[in-house]
């Protein structure tokens, strides 16, 4: 199979995989105020050097053969206000280390260690339903030992008219967790719970995937409530 009909049929799939999962979301069905999403940092590495293939693939860059090293996850979830109401046409990023716990920036540290056939960020602009959807790896902790940071994977939102939202995912049940300083100024229990998701097993998978939800609700807490 020539790789062209390969990629297209892989955009196919993963789009596909995204318009079901929004068939099974209701939107605004909530009666109160969600938990808005507590901003957290960008960082300091947002890619200073975009890769070529932005899209919500992270696992296969472009048309390559070979997929990146890592825990295969499906990671969706919803951009929300704090009715509930979808988001669309919000343009959501993530970035993240690859598996040897290297970002795709410069300055990021073991840079010779770096999985080439990782894409390390994406993009995906919702639709109607305010879900996104992206191909990733689980993530790893950061850092060295003495002071790792905990797996997480960062967010950015952006919205017309509004600034640029940021925040970031953890994993549930990570130990790193309790001493991750980032996570742990956010002082509010419910607002911190919000930002630490259930990586688990996808049963049909033979790959040992995971699946994973984050639903982003605009109208933030402060980091430090």
């Amino acid at each position: 199979m020539n790789q062209f009909v390969s990629s297209m049929r892989r955009r196919k799939f993963l789009g596909s995989l995204t318009l079901s999962a929004g068939a099974l979301w209701t939107p605004g069905v909530f009666a109160e105020e969600l938990v808005g999403t507590p901003k957290q940092t960008e960082g300091p590495f947002y890619p200073d050097n975009l890769p070529l293939d932005t899209d919500n693939d992270l696992i296969i860059i472009n048309d390559s053969l070979s997929p990146a090293v890592g825990e295969i996850t499906h990671l969706r979830g919803r951009i929300l206000d704090r009715r509930g109401n979808p988001i669309k046409n919000a343009q959501v990023e993530i970035w993240q280390v690859d598996s040897q716990g290297v970002y795709l920036h410069s300055r990021s540290s073991h840079q010779t260690r770096l999985d080439t056939n990782f894409q390390g960020f994406g993009r995906f602009l919702t639709a109607s339903d305010g879900g996104y959807y992206f191909r990733t790896i689980r993530p790893v902790p950061y850092g060295q030992s003495s002071s790792q940071r905990a797996p997480h994977i960062h967010f950015a939102v952006y919205t017309k008219g509004k600034e640029k939202f940021t925040t970031q995912c953890y994993v549930k049940d990570e130990p790193l967790n309790n001493g991750d300083f980032i996570l742990n100024s956010i002082r509010d229990q419910k607002a911190r719970d919000s930002i630490i998701i259930d990586f688990t097993r996808i049963e049909e998978s033979r790959a040992g995937e995971l699946k994973a939800q984050f639903d982003i609700v605009l109208g933030s807490t402060p980091a430090g409530k």
